[in-house]
């Protein structure tokens, strides 16, 4: 693999173009994929039909859309005419949408026919022009409203020639609005150097090659996937497949059966959901395997068994599956472990571009988030000196340049020496892993001054079997937690749904004692929780599968 000098999206896919032009590139799984030649012909058009079409140096150009062959050609055509990308998270609310816009100044929009709906009956003063990325017919007045075919086919001026657009490694590639779990987004304002340097990063810490194939189940408008599911595989030549639709067991394990892929990018909580659902679930089902769970070597001996069978129903060609965006359960890592399934974790922000650690692949360190990519450096700030825990802050090429229109915030997340303050909290062990222990804005100070984090409490909730998703936080100058249980589990050993509502109370608060219990046995005693609520629905979170605490905090 030959990575240019250049740390810019335009020579990088320059390259790709190069070496790989007969390859595939990008593709659904059930439709005919695109080589690298023809994503070339595709972006020089669409780039030039921009310019065409009144888009210059720096204007921002908007993505709304589900992930496709598409948006990745859209992404590289406004970068190469020389815009700035704002890609959009498709499961934003509209009002966020309207604000990502609006803030953002975009002046032109691709749009998917599924998300058009939140944007359609509004006034952006600033945009021009609509490209609906999936060719349906849009009925937007006030606009001009073009199909993505229709900019393929777009008569151009022979004078534009999108090789004189010269892009440099500090110009803006993409302005990526965060998802974050306080109800605020901020528009990280990222160059091409910040993303382009961090995947580069991410291919010296896990190799990838053009055999591999991606089967991209995260929303490319994040930042993870969007630079390590997209444009480090795009660098390195390898193949990127797409499901139509959300990736439910429906339409995941029948793509994983066709594509057979070698590399997927996740989030832990869609492992964590297939470990409890139906590992677990197929483990309990019966009573002797149940009993035999019980037993530590027996156990191994299960998880060996039943991570061969996942294996085989993720395509059984897996080098690896990459885990971000929020800590990986302990109890999911071991089984993976003793399982034989293959995997890494790593730990980063959008701030980041995202990547400051990562697993060494077969080195993988549990509950850690691994060791510190190339060209980043990371320390640990105001250390407690009995717990050597502090606030990770980071430095580096890939830090971001600011919040869009936002400089009083960015001043406040960059230290006196321009380190950026990540937020988390953390040590590293003697050799150099990362251990995260929770969110700074997230501590829970204890009776006696003693530093709480929710997080790690959390951690042992989810360890507990009818745990699905919990939430700790602090009311009345105490440790509580909401708890969304596995009310099919429960009802399966207790006829839950058959009993009267006086019956049903006392079943669930017995259990929801128990686990309080066991929960309050494994952490100090100042972390101890005092009183556990039942959540009767799925916690709402972010885009990224993040629980948004301000909702039930308050």
């Amino acid at each position: 693999m030959l990575l240019p000098a250049k740390k810019t999206l335009k020579a990088l896919f320059e390259n790709s173009i190069h070496l790989y032009a007969k390859d595939i590139a990008l593709g659904f799984v059930d439709e005919a994929p695109l080589t690298y030649g023809e994503i070339g012909m595709q972006v020089n058009s669409i780039a030039k039909a921009l310019i065409s079409s009144g888009i210059k140096r720096g204007d921002r150009v908007a993505i709304l859309s589900e992930n496709s062959p598409r948006w990745g050609v859209a992404y590289f055509s406004i970068a190469l005419c020389g815009a700035v990308n704002v890609p959009i998270l498709p499961d934003f609310h509209k009002n966020e949408v309207h604000h990502i816009i609006r803030n953002s100044g975009s002046k032109a929009l691709f749009v998917s026919s599924k998300l058009v709906h939140k944007i359609s009956e509004t006034d952006f003063k600033d945009l021009q022009l609509i490209v609906c990325i999936d060719d349906y017919e849009l009925d937007l007045k006030g606009y001009k409203v073009l199909r993505f075919s229709d900019l393929l086919s777009l008569p151009v001026h022979k004078k534009i020639d999108i090789k004189d657009i010269e892009l440099k490694e500090d110009d803006l590639l993409e302005i990526l609005y965060t998802s974050g779990t306080t109800g605020h987004s901020k528009g990280v304002m990222l160059t091409n150097k910040n993303i382009i340097s961090n995947a580069y990063s991410a291919l010296k810490m896990i190799d990838i090659n053009d055999k591999d194939k991606f089967l991209s189940i995260l929303p490319m408008s994040h930042s993870y996937e969007c630079t390590c599911g997209f444009i480090a595989p795009f660098a390195a030549g390898a193949k990127i497949y797409y499901i139509k639709g959300l990736p439910t067991a429906q339409t995941l394990l029948p793509a994983v059966q066709v594509i057979k892929p070698t590399i997927i990018l996740s989030v832990p909580l869609i492992m964590d959901k297939i470990y409890k659902k139906k590992v677990l679930s197929e483990i309990n089902a019966k009573k002797v395997t149940g009993a035999l769970y019980q037993i530590p070597a027996m156990k191994k001996l299960i998880h060996k068994i039943a991570g061969k069978k996942l294996y085989k129903a993720f395509g059984g060609n897996l080098r690896f599956m990459v885990f971000g965006g929020a800590a990986t359960p302990i109890e999911v890592e071991q089984f993976l472990t003793e399982g034989g399934f293959p995997y890494t974790t790593g730990y980063g922000l959008t701030e980041t571009s995202p990547i400051l650690t990562v697993n060494p692949i077969g080195k993988v360190r549990h509950n850690s988030a691994g060791i510190i990519v190339p060209e980043v450096q990371v320390r640990i700030d105001d250390v407690d000196p009995a717990t050597g825990i502090g606030e990770i802050v980071a430095k580096g090429p890939n830090i971001m340049q600011g919040y869009y229109r936002n400089e009083e915030t960015t001043k406040k997340v960059f230290t006196a020496d321009g380190w950026l303050i990540t937020g988390d909290k953390g040590y590293f062990d003697k050799d150099g892993y990362l251990f995260i222990k929770g969110r700074s804005k997230n501590l829970i100070v204890g009776p006696s001054g003693e530093n709480i984090y929710p997080e790690e409490i959390e951690f042992y909730l989810s360890q507990q079997p009818l745990v699905l998703e919990s939430l700790v936080y602090e009311k009345d100058s105490r440790v509580v937690a909401k708890v969304f249980l596995d009310f099919d589990a429960i009802d399966k050993s207790y006829n839950y749904y058959e009993k009267d509502e006086a019956a049903a109370a006392k079943i669930l608060n017995k259990i929801l004692e128990d686990i309080r219990k066991e929960v309050n046995t494994k952490v100090a005693a100042y972390s101890r929780i005092h009183q556990l609520f039942p959540q009767r629905e799925e916690f709402e979170k972010t885009p990224t599968k993040k629980i948004k605490r301000y909702l039930y905090t308050n």
